[in-house]
């Protein structure tokens, strides 16, 4: 798989706002956030889609959500609530191939989460 903006991340090559790293999982301040709060959190192991997602590598996903309760405790906004998303492919919204969540926190998010008007 080629490298990615967040294999660089990973590696330290490039900065990033880390706000929790194990062995696993990195979480960091997305650059263009859509809330408050709003992290991305990786796996320390390249999966470019959830399409791509395995029984081999299901406990990383799994991983990257116990970050996410973690995460949201430690923080302060667990009790009130909190949004996480993968999105998958061009049409999902997914820009960067290489898992990731995105925890969005820190005001009522609605529902649909996007603008637009639906045309079915």
């Amino acid at each position: 798989m080629a490298e990615t903006i967040f294999d660089k991340i990973i590696n330290k090559e490039i900065p990033a706002d880390i706000v929790y790293e194990d062995d696993m999982a990195l979480a960091f301040k997305d650059i263009n956030p859509q809330a408050p709060t709003h992290l991305l959190i990786i796996p320390k192991t390249q999966i470019a889609t959830i399409n791509d997602v395995s029984t081999d590598n299901a406990h990383l996903v799994g991983h990257l959500y116990v970050v996410a309760a973690k995460i949201a405790k430690e923080q302060g906004f667990a009790d009130d609530g909190y949004r996480v998303v993968m999105n998958c492919n061009e049409h999902g919204g997914q820009t960067v191939y290489h898992i990731h969540l995105h925890l969005l926190a820190g005001k009522p998010l609605g529902w649909p989460p996007y603008t637009e008007t639906l045309k079915v």
